[in-house]
């Protein structure tokens, strides 16, 4: 678990980098969980970058649902339009790596440990992949949403840029309005919000608050 002590704002970092990049057109992978997020971020960074979507997201449960969602974010990528041209990469769906990596957490709830390891899960593939392509940076559009600790993500981030030897590319992209911006391009490119995170686990959580939502409701 990670301590919270100091804590950084991540989108001034992010703002000295792109201030030290001007100029250039740096090459960014950005690790995407879905559309929605995905969608300020591209529309704030493609001035900046050159970015390649990386799909990593073995958590999303069920299959029809990952499938489903990585469509999303490629019709996105076709429609949208960006001041410099956007690609896009799937990695591979095998949910067995995301069930061995949570392991004897299942019972944890959501926003802990189970969490953080599907963050380093998914970032440590990213890191990889930016690794390989020699990408400039890499980063995720995860901090975009309210639920998710930019803390916690930039410090998997940094330690998985360091193990990998690639540049960790600072972000909180819920400042600057960023998580309400996202949410009108989805109205705009009327894009398939999901109500839970993406894991069987979270799925589980989200019915059972609903269910207790209209048992209350009920029983007024």
């Amino acid at each position: 678990m990670y301590l919270m002590q100091n804590k950084k704002n991540y989108q001034k970092e992010l703002e000295r980098v792109l201030a030290a990049e001007e100029g250039k057109i740096p090459s960014l992978l950005l690790h995407s969980c879905c559309a929605p997020c995905s969608s300020y971020v591209l529309e704030y960074l493609s001035r900046y970058f050159a970015i390649t979507v990386f799909y990593f997201n073995p958590n999303i449960y069920p299959e029809e649902e990952y499938h489903y969602r990585a469509a999303e974010q490629q019709r996105l990528i076709g429609e949208m339009k960006t001041e410099h041209p956007v690609q896009f990469v799937e990695g591979r769906f095998e949910p067995s790596e995301y069930y061995a990596a949570v392991r004897g957490l299942e019972q944890v709830p959501e926003g802990g440990e189970r969490c953080q390891v599907c963050f380093r899960l998914r970032l440590g593939e990213a890191a990889r992949e930016a690794a390989k392509r020699e990408f400039d940076y890499f980063t995720t559009t995860l901090t975009i949403s309210p639920l998710k600790n930019a803390e916690v993500l930039n410090q998997i981030g940094m330690e998985e840029a360091q193990k990998y030897g690639v540049k960790w590319l600072p972000s909180d992209f819920k400042k600057k309005n960023g998580y309400k911006r996202s949410t009108e391009l989805s109205r705009e490119y009327g894009l398939y919000r999901q109500d839970y995170c993406g894991c069987v686990f979270s799925k589980r959580e989200r019915e059972k608050s609903l269910q207790t939502v209209e048992g209350f409701s009920d029983n007024r």
